[in-house]
């Protein structure tokens, strides 16, 4: 921000354009206006009004803005009104001629097609994205000024006694300043930046759109004379474009803007509603006034005004609906969007007897990035992953951020074989070359790729990311920057809900056996239980806290063993990995019958009561109670545990902690109640493997 300062504030040269301007300007108005003079004043003006155009082309050289062409345009556009207004001040005060239309005319028509297209230029660059909702609001008040001009410019021009080439110089100004409002509307409306250099064109824009309009009118009751207060303005105009030019913030004009959020300020709701009620307004005026000739025209602009507001709601509905489902950062879609879409695509795949395929794409090391350049960079780089990504996706397919640093493909109607030609696909198309991370930096980005296939609604939706999650794991545990293709996943049979039970009591024994010599889900089944019934739990809530307790960590059963029971601390990498594991265990229990409260608070068992947890950051009472209960529970168990990175605690080191994190990671008022438990000897020691922990009172 500072630099930026002192190169807008530091740079000499349109300051003392600025200053040189006004000091010409106010030359031209002091010099009377005589015979003698009349040379010097046409010089002092048009000298004012061609400097635009060499400030223009310094400005681009000096600035070097990222598009060049609208400004060439521009410049161009300033260079045909320069050579007009030499025309037309000779014409009038050396040679006497004061006709209309005249050879000035012609120049000074010509200028508008070449400035539109510059500003559409312009506004293309600022918004890549189409912004309908700016166009409908620009093309509102186009309306609204298009009709207060038939009425009060147009219209008394064709009805004047004039010939048809007057006329239609006449129509043609008023015409073409509509034309210039219309783009200009649409550029103070569009999300592109607004430094000092856009508020020096608007007001460029403001001036001549002003001056000319006031001529028109001026022409019509034969009151204009040249030299009048309008050279004010139009000299104004000048100096503003010139100023904009050598601006410093002028390259900065065509960086696009962020997309736009839908809400309407105030300012913009009460200027649409004043545009939206000109015509009404208009209609009451001509009838209090006795006149009827202009019905047709108003009620022309009332409804094409009442389609326009229409058309916006129906506009806003749908861009709600899209930003609903599409990632603000990289525009890809949703994790929300990717799981809606996942069980239809199932369903497509079962009527037509093909292959749906999941693939996730998790960068590497990228925690690394964030420290060593911080979260704008982090940013950069997942914005550039996701424009390669979608490069090498086919038309159709569901391409989503589904994580910080993750990505999900749904490919529909693939075959086995294809499975790992598209996993690689995405791998190299982001480790084709390095990312751009600043104007210096190039980082050398790599990924790992897992992927799972599915044939139709047979298979589970959440076990078929499971299996996708599983491979990714894999490529990882074998080193990263490559893929690995998970087998078909096999869902937890949910018609026969004892036996999918036993099968996830005998996962989650599978990851104890992994981590301790004790039986650490049993456990903490079983102080869930005794704190729940003391807090005044009923039946349903104890049996939920106890069975949740049993398999909360059933989710670990995909992590892979080198990294669960490794005896060394954890990598960043690897701590994203465990971390996981709460989102695999929902993943596990949701489908199967009764299970989806226990899922819920398996989830949520992470979670800390300062909303500091993970995986969905809730805080408080967000959380559910029986997950609040297994987080202080979980604590105690592993803290008691031996386990390969660490010596179990005292029990006097775990109470302490217990107490140390009330407020913060556990909810009070259970770790108030366990501690209360434990004082009365009510809160068993751990059981070993071998042995079932037996039900508490």
């Amino acid at each position: 921000m500072t630099s930026t300062v002192r190169r807008t504030f530091g740079d000499p040269v349109w300051p003392v354009y600025l200053v040189i301007c006004a000091v010409v300007g106010t030359a031209y108005f002091a010099i009377p206006e005589n015979g003698a003079t009349n040379p010097l004043r046409i010089a002092l003006y048009c000298a004012i009004s061609a400097s635009a155009v060499p400030a223009l082309l310094y400005g681009l050289r000096r600035h070097r803005p990222r598009q060049r062409l609208p400004w060439l345009l521009i410049a161009g556009s300033q260079a045909v009104y320069a050579l007009a207004d030499v025309s037309f001040y000779t014409a009038h005060y050396l040679l006497g001629i004061t006709r209309f239309p005249f050879v000035a005319d012609v120049l000074y028509l010509a200028h508008y097609p070449l400035i539109v297209t510059g500003i559409l230029l312009l506004i293309r660059a600022r918004t890549p994205r189409r912004d309908l909702l700016s166009l409908i609001d620009a093309t509102v008040l186009g309306v609204a000024a298009a009709l207060l001009s038939w009425l009060y410019l147009l219209q008394p021009l064709i009805s004047a006694e004039e010939s048809a080439l007057a006329t239609a110089a006449y129509v043609a100004y008023p015409v073409l300043d509509l034309a210039l409002l219309a783009v200009g509307l649409r550029l103070l409306l569009d999300p592109g930046p607004r430094p000092p250099s856009f508020f020096l064109l608007v007001a460029n824009l403001l001036a001549f759109l002003g001056a000319d309009s006031i001529y028109v009118l001026q022409r019509i009751d034969n009151s204009y004379f040249a030299g009048n207060f309008l050279d004010a303005l139009w000299l104004a105009g000048n100096i503003a474009l010139g100023t904009a030019g050598l601006h410093p913030t002028m390259a900065a004009l065509t960086q696009p803007g962020p997309e736009r959020e839908l809400n309407l300020s105030p300012s913009r709701v009460a200027v649409l509603a004043a545009a939206s009620l000109i015509a009404p307004g208009i209609l009451l005026l001509e009838n209090v006034r006795g006149s009827t000739g202009h019905v047709k025209a108003i009620a022309v602009a009332c409804a094409v005004l009442f389609l326009l507001t229409l058309g916006r709601l129906v506009v806003m509905v749908r861009e709600q609906r899209r930003l609903a489902v599409t990632d603000s950062l990289t525009g890809l879609h949703t994790r929300r969007y990717f799981e809606l879409e996942l069980p239809k695509a199932l369903a497509r795949a079962s009527r037509a007897r093909t292959r749906v395929a999941v693939f996730i794409v998790d960068i590497d090391h990228f925690k690394s990035i964030n420290d060593r350049y911080g979260h704008p960079a982090g940013d950069r780089v997942l914005v550039e992953i996701a424009a390669r990504l979608r490069e090498v996706v086919r038309e159709g397919d569901v391409l989503a951020r589904y994580g910080g640093e993750e990505f999900a493909l749904l490919a529909a109607d693939v075959a086995l074989d294809d499975l790992p030609v598209i996993a690689e696909r995405l791998r190299t198309a982001v480790s084709r070359e390095p990312v751009r991370i600043d104007d210096d930096s190039w980082l050398p980005v790599t990924t790992s790729v897992g992927a799972a296939p599915a044939i139709g609604q047979q298979d589970d939706p959440e076990e078929t990311v499971a299996a996708a999650d599983r491979a990714l794991y894999a490529a990882k545990a074998e080193g990263r920057d490559r893929v690995s293709v998970g087998e078909r996943p096999v869902a937890v049979p949910a018609t026969d809900d004892a036996a999918a039970l036993n099968y996830l009591h005998s996962l989650s024994d599978q990851v104890d056996r992994e981590l301790s010599s004790h039986s650490h889900g049993r456990a903490v089944g079983a102080y869930a239980r005794v704190v729940c019934l003391a807090m005044g739990g009923d039946a349903a809530a104890v049996h939920r806290a106890e069975l949740a307790g049993r398999l909360h960590d059933v989710g670990k059963i995909v992590i892979p063993p080198e990294v669960l029971a490794k005896p060394a601390p954890l990598d960043e990498s690897e701590w994203a990995l465990l971390r996981s594991h709460p989102d695999h265990g929902y993943r596990l229990l949701r489908p199967v019958r009764g299970l989806a409260e226990i899922a819920e608070v398996v989830r949520q068992h992470h979670e800390r009561w300062d909303g500091e947890g993970y995986p969905l950051g809730l805080r408080g009472d967000q959380i559910r109670w029986e997950a609040r209960i297994i987080a202080v529970c979980d604590a105690w168990a592993t803290m008691l545990a031996d386990r390969p990175y660490r010596r179990p605690r005292t029990v006097e080191e775990a109470l302490r902690e217990l107490r140390d994190c009330r407020g913060t990671q556990f909810d009070p008022e259970v770790v108030d109640a366990f501690l209360r438990l434990h004082a009365e000897g009510r809160v068993h020691r751990l059981p070993p493997l071998s042995a079932t922990m037996p039900a508490a009172d």
